[in-house]
């Protein structure tokens, strides 16, 4: 069980440092994007390279997200899943810096070909190409965002069946709630009877017994006015006739 378990663990493990190798390789890109003194084509090939690592990181960062759905214990799936959540934002962070990294380079770089217009008709030549490949590289970007955006749709309604799920679990726990609500009054309602009934035990123990001393009492005053009528106060057996009762002063 355990080199199984153990075995589990290999492709989780492998799929975070890919995670946090294709992230590290990001910033570099963006910071190398955020660097290039130009020309607009260096530019174009860097962000081929960061576009490329940002599709290995969406898909190692679904590959995780899949591996969590698929965990057996709730507490490592919801454990993971935030991981995943932590990780789409991180990228989403990168993306931000990206498109900023973008802009500051092509603004540096429009500054230095307005400089180079000043000096004749090529550079105006160049000009034209570096928009045309401007063009190309705002439309690889605004494919780049779409992609995001539908990530980020995907997202919201995943959010919208948490949110959906956690609702009706709560639903549940307040009937639950209320269940045993009703279940402690019942427990109390039969504390007191069980007390109510004890008592009433005592009660009849302690009646059984002054009634069961009152019957011995009662027997033993016939016995004794059966058996031994001369131990009667005031009364003299007479030795051959009717008892005559002899009465004091």
């Amino acid at each position: 069980m355990a080199a199984v378990a153990a075995a589990a663990a290999v492709p989780l493990r492998v799929c975070h440092q890919e995670i946090v190798k294709f992230d590290l390789e990001i910033k570099e890109a963006v910071q190398d994007i955020r660097d290039c003194p130009g020309p607009l084509s260096a530019l174009t090939e860097l962000n081929a390279a960061v576009k490329e690592k940002f599709r290995q990181l969406r898909e190692r960062i679904q590959e995780l997200e899949q591996m969590a759905k698929e965990q057996d214990k709730e507490s490592e799936k919801q454990t993971l899943l935030r991981e995943v959540e932590n990780h789409k934002k991180q990228m989403l962070s990168n993306q931000a810096a990206w498109r900023k990294a973008n802009l500051a380079c092509k603004i540096a770089i429009d500054n230095s070909e307005k400089d180079q217009l000043l000096q004749g008709r090529d550079i105006l030549r160049q000009r034209k190409t570096t928009k045309e490949s401007l063009a190309e590289s705002a439309s690889n970007i605004t494919e780049s965002l779409m992609g995001i955006s539908r990530m980020m749709s995907q997202q919201v309604q995943q959010s919208e069946e948490t949110v959906q799920t956690l609702a009706n679990s709560s639903r549940t726990i307040l009937e639950a709630n209320e269940e045993f609500k009703s279940m402690s009054g019942t427990i109390q309602l039969g504390r007191k009877l069980i007390t109510k009934y004890n008592r009433r035990e005592l009660t009849d123990k302690l009646l059984i017994f002054l009634a069961l001393a009152l019957f011995l009492a009662t027997v033993l005053y016939i016995l004794k006015k059966r058996l031994f009528p001369f131990l009667q106060p005031g009364t003299i057996q007479a030795p051959d006739g009717p008892q005559e009762i002899i009465r004091g002063d």
